[in-house]
């Protein structure tokens, strides 16, 4: 497959065809799989074991874990837009072969856990390519704002993807949800095929790794596993991306816990029940929308790496008073309020990583921050879960909350990333 390669318009990228199809097909992508996860679950559940559930649920995470660093190899070496079309088909064929077989039987632990290893290693070629990609459809100028279209596209589609599961469920049973998120995967692939891809330019942010550099690092190691290492050296030699590296690392390793299951945990000592996690949840991604739609009409933030760390900091104090209220109403304004903060920093952490990272690594460098969100923040699940039972919620938050911030005062106190720009 050939690339067609053309010059990106200069226009904002809501009003670009060419990142606009890009859109469709990530949010086609999204609603299936939040339809996925919801048929899988159901299937597991209708196994009747609650161990063999949590092994097929887990399951899919193993691959993703190992696999998600060579994913960016994979990207950087034959190109994100392949990755990704290929990522896609394969989910797509997937999902409606399982389809077909639970028309045809009933659902065993041994064909799902099958299914969610060989998604969980699918996916871990999707994830970095699918963020390496918006650097190629649009302007530098841009990543920004196609970072609040892409943070908008994952909250929508988890508003609509977890009901349509559900009513699919309900209606034809999993076979009928897995089949339509293989539709959703297919839709995907035209628009994707269309996508116009233009050449990348060397970025001009300093710590970019020279050309002897790379050629040094080339003759050290061979083949797929020197790309390996080459990404990850010029990572932690970079100036900005390695700093930013460690950003994300702390605030994934406190924000997730608290916010996934300590929420849950929060809900149930206060008796606030299901409806009040609802409410609380649904303050989370209206506040998290917000920052997304300010950055896509906005565009670019001035001072953005000054920004991204205040609202980091801002963020974290948001996740040590959300465990001190006593009220639904209160933990839905604050979780808001994280949510706001929270995703603008993280969404002006990603256009930075896009625009600093030299084009030969752009893969590499994407899985690398893709690898704490879906590889290493999860496993604080269980240390949140254990701490929670043995000193209560509000010392965890607040000990979550520290750990957020730290990655805050650390941007802070270095100067290339309190100083970092995105590009006009």
């Amino acid at each position: 497959m050939t690339d067609t390669t053309v010059e990106a318009p200069d226009r904002p990228a809501h009003r670009d065809p060419n990142v606009l199809r890009w859109l469709g097909a990530y949010t086609a992508s999204m609603i299936g799989d939040s339809v996925y996860f919801m048929a899988l679950a159901w299937a597991a559940a209708r196994t009747g074991s609650a161990s063999g559930t949590g092994l097929v649920l887990a399951a899919g995470s193993l691959p993703r874990a190992l696999l998600m660093l060579g994913g960016g190899v994979l990207a950087d070496r034959i190109g994100p837009r392949r990755v990704v079309i290929g990522s896609d088909a394969a989910r797509a064929v997937l999902v409606l072969v399982l389809a077909a077989i639970l028309v045809l039987t009933a659902p065993t632990v041994g064909v799902l856990v099958t299914v969610a290893l060989l998604f969980g290693a699918v996916d871990a070629l999707f994830l970095p390519a699918v963020g390496a990609l918006p650097p190629r459809i649009s302007t530098p100028g841009q990543l920004a704002r196609i970072q609040g279209l892409r943070a908008l596209a994952a909250r929508g589609s988890s508003i609509v993807g977890a009901p349509m599961g559900g009513v699919a469920v309900a209606t034809g049973g999993p076979s009928l949800a897995f089949a339509a998120a293989g539709v959703l995967f297919a839709l995907s692939l035209p628009l994707l095929l269309s996508l116009r891809i233009r050449p990348l330019a060397e970025p001009e942010t300093p710590g970019a790794a020279s050309a002897a550099e790379k050629a040094a690092i080339a003759e050290e190691t061979p083949d797929a596993w020197r790309d390996l290492v080459g990404g990850l050296r010029y990572i932690r030699r970079h100036s900005l991306l390695g700093p930013l590296m460690l950003v994300i690392a702390l605030s994934e390793l406190g924000f997730v816990g608290p916010l996934n299951l300590g929420l849950i945990l929060l809900s149930e000592q206060r008796d606030w029940g299901a409806a009040g996690m609802g409410w609380i949840v649904a303050g989370f991604a209206g506040g998290a929308a917000g920052s997304a739609l300010l950055l896509a009409v906005r565009g670019r933030v001035p001072r953005a790496g000054l920004v991204m760390c205040l609202m980091a900091l801002v963020g974290a104090v948001g996740i040590a008073a959300v465990a001190q209220v006593s009220t639904v109403a209160l933990a839905a304004a604050i979780t808001a309020f994280v949510g706001l903060t929270a995703g603008l920093a993280g969404a002006l952490c990603g256009a930075l990583v896009q625009t600093a990272a030299d084009p030969a690594y752009l893969g590499r460098v994407t899985s690398v921050s893709t690898f704490f969100t879906y590889a290493i923040a999860p496993l604080s699940y269980p240390v949140t879960g254990a701490a929670v039972a043995f000193w209560g919620t509000g010392p965890v938050f607040a000990v979550s909350a520290a750990v957020c911030a730290s990655g805050g005062v650390m941007g802070l106190a270095l100067a290339g990333l309190r100083r970092a720009e995105l590009p006009r």
